[in-house]
């Protein structure tokens, strides 16, 4: 009897350890599960990255040189709710708004998964274009007569600037179409080059009607 009931304990003590590793083996996966489904922002642009494919130097170098250049294009149409004379210059600048400001988040989050500097909103970007390969930013004096202008003056300024800020903007993503890798980021480049290229051909139109 003795020895019966010795063996059936150690079977229900083998049992018991192979059914707790059982449950920790499951409850390790649901936690890795439920952090990978609740990860934060650096997270999700890791994993996104990570499916991508590669990236190469000029990938990074078109993210850190067209945040701060739309950035200055956001702070242009942002003036123009109060300032501008024209309707159409008012709804073209709400778009550009639309338009950039989500691409800044998105090559911000491409950034901080890189592990790269992210540019920091409200530097002045104006003196570093051939550091950065930015092309078409506003210069100090450029911005400063913008905020000064109004009425038709400001529609003016505006549309010749943000004509001249576009160019630079489709120069740049031309370089990222051609020398870019990493995938989403190349194709940003082609969206920017088709909106843009697109926006300057309207701006044109009424610079003429101006």
């Amino acid at each position: 009897m003795t020895t019966r009931t010795l063996t059936r304990r150690a079977a229900l003590l083998a049992v018991t350890a192979t059914a707790s590793l059982a449950l920790a083996a499951c409850g390790g996966s649901d936690d890795g599960a439920a952090h990978a489904g609740h990860g934060g922002p650096a997270s999700t642009a890791a994993s996104a990255t990570a499916t991508a494919g590669p990236r190469n130097a000029q990938d990074v170098s078109f993210a850190q040189g067209m945040i701060p250049h739309h950035q200055q294009a956001l702070e242009m149409a942002k003036l123009a709710d109060g300032r501008a004379s024209s309707a159409r210059v008012k709804d073209l600048a709400a778009r550009i708004e639309k338009a950039q400001d989500p691409e800044i988040r998105t090559m911000t989050g491409w950034l901080t998964a890189w592990g790269e500097q992210v540019p920091m909103a409200g530097m002045d970007h104006s003196g570093h274009a051939g550091m950065t390969g930015m092309t078409g930013m506003m210069s100090d004096g450029d911005m400063a007569a913008l905020k000064k202008a109004s009425g038709a003056d400001f529609d003016r300024k505006f549309l010749s600037l943000m004509v001249e800020h576009h160019r630079g903007a489709v120069e740049m993503a031309g370089t990222e179409k051609a020398k870019g890798a990493y995938g989403p980021a190349r194709t940003m480049a082609g969206d920017i080059v088709r909106a843009q290229n697109a926006e300057i051909q309207e701006m044109k139109q009424l610079l003429g009607g101006s």
